[in-house]
């Protein structure tokens, strides 16, 4: 399979530290045409930018992760500001609230994401969104504010999904899909129309069926697209070439 399209990754994550080279090197020959590289901090979304400096394939996106808000600098909006002005960034993220590991700094975690959108509206660059056990109040944010962008490692219910899209936002969908027990996904997969779909794998976690618990990469990505293959009646390239199109025409890729 080839026109891979891997529209989330965190190649920086220390996981990949001992074959980063060689591995990144490898994956034009597996069919991936295309990488979001994810910041989560400052610092990674500096490294992001490094990395998608030296592939042309790779593109990066500069943001906070909501488990990354405390102890932010004043001027962190102005340092996201200046890495994003990068021609290879494409995207402000991985930005969101995450309600899973802390429930006493969700103000904190609201701030620091809507002043992300603000600034993505600003520089007119789409959001790669982190949503978990925060649906209710990603969803009002991104109604309040109505960015265009995507929401990544989708895990809400496909009510949720159609509020989604009646944004016009974008829904992401990786490893989870192929899960034994995925219910949730798989809705979400029979109602998405697969021009508002992109597929990721989040590395170098959430690897599919049967690489689930491996390190993942994007070489893993046409499992998941098997997946949507089997649950829409399509071949799966096809799923492949029109999630490839999707992300690059979201993340304005020429």
């Amino acid at each position: 399979m080839n026109n891979i399209f891997d529209s989330h990754a965190h190649y920086t994550d220390k996981a990949f530290n001992d074959d980063r080279t060689e591995m990144l090197g490898s994956l034009k020959e597996s069919g991936i045409c295309g990488v979001i590289n994810c910041g989560a901090d400052l610092d990674s979304s500096k490294a992001s930018i490094t990395l998608s400096e030296e592939y042309d394939y790779i593109y990066s996106a500069c943001g906070v992760h909501p488990e990354e808000v405390d102890g932010l600098p004043e001027n962190y909006i102005e340092i996201l500001r200046e890495l994003s002005k990068n021609k290879k960034c494409v995207a402000i993220g991985e930005i969101g609230l995450d309600y899973y590991w802390r429930q006493d700094n969700k103000e904190a975690q609201k701030r620091v994401f809507e002043e992300q959108i603000l600034l993505a509206k600003e520089l007119n660059l789409p959001i790669i969104v982190h949503d978990r056990e925060a649906h209710e109040d990603t969803l009002n944010i991104l109604k309040k504010y109505k960015p265009k962008g995507v929401l990544h490692c989708f895990s809400g219910s496909a009510e949720m999904a159609k509020e989604v899209l009646k944004l016009g936002m974008y829904i992401g969908l990786g490893g989870a899909l192929t899960f034994k027990n995925a219910r949730k996904p798989v809705e979400v997969a029979e109602m998405l129309p697969l021009e508002k779909l992109l597929l990721e794998t989040d590395c170098p976690y959430m690897a599919p069926v049967p690489m689930r618990g491996k390190r993942n990469y994007s070489a893993y990505i046409p499992y998941v697209a098997e997946k949507v293959a089997e649950i829409k009646c399509i071949a799966p390239q096809e799923v492949l070439d029109i999630t490839s199109k999707n992300a690059k025409e979201l993340f304005n890729i020429k």
